[in-house]
């Protein structure tokens, strides 16, 4: 019996007293209106561990959520700018939880390649994280080919168009620069297989319940230092 007390103690010891793997909080400003916050761990700072948070203006979460070993566990809430839930994710059991209806606006649009007829039924494709935090990738990997100190950047403006296949796969990313004052307009064509296997996966958009090809068009603005950002 003494031994069993002793064995039970020592569990007790270990549960009570024994502290969580030490970790130091890190910031990261991923463009010039948004910062992550999250933790790392000190034996190792590539290893992200515990709760992660993402601020637009320092103030408003576009992304909630906690890391485990550098991988997103449980429950995630994604947030439009105006801080209202669009997407819930479980990435324990990679499943939607939740999705607020799609939108269409000046910024963001989608097109499908299929032609329509009325009573057709259609979904859009949808992004984890969202269609803000989702979409961040994509506007943070281009930058302006040229000096940009020879230009103003604020007379540019940018469109990312992201080619979605049936597969729910990133076909096709390409950026359209243009500027009416410097008589500019070039598109840019960049390799998909930049991004992560994460980017690079979507749902597919369908027509009458079959996955079809579509594409997704972002208009950005052109950042002071050459890079992009929504609008």
């Amino acid at each position: 019996m003494k031994s069993i007390h002793f064995i039970l103690f020592i569990i007790f010891f270990c549960i009570t007293n024994c502290p969580a793997q030490d970790t130091v909080e890190r910031r990261n400003r991923l463009s010039d209106s948004l910062i992550e916050k999250f933790y790392v761990l000190k034996s190792d700072p590539k290893i992200k561990q515990g709760p992660y948070i993402v601020l637009l203006d320092r103030k408003t979460p576009i992304a909630r959520g906690r890391y485990n070993n550098n991988n997103k566990t449980g429950t995630w809430f994604f947030f439009d700018p105006e801080g209202k839930l669009v997407e819930r994710y479980n990435y324990d059991k990679n499943k939607f939880l939740y999705e607020a209806p799609p939108y269409a606006s000046e910024d963001l649009s989608y097109l499908l390649d299929d032609s329509l007829k009325n009573g057709d039924k259609i979904t859009m494709p949808v992004k984890i994280g969202g269609v803000y935090f989702g979409y961040i990738p994509y506007v943070n990997l281009f930058h302006l080919p040229f000096d940009d100190e020879d230009f103003d950047t604020y007379d540019f403006d940018a469109y990312i168009e992201l080619l979605i296949s049936p597969m729910g796969r990133l076909a096709d990313y390409n950026v359209r620069v243009v500027s009416a004052r410097y008589e500019y307009d070039q598109t840019f064509n960049l390799d998909v297989n930049l991004f992560s296997e994460a980017d690079r996966t979507f749902v597919p958009a369908t027509l009458n319940g079959v996955p079809v090809i579509s594409r997704i068009l972002i208009k950005c603005y052109v950042t002071t230092s050459g890079g992009l950002d929504f609008y």
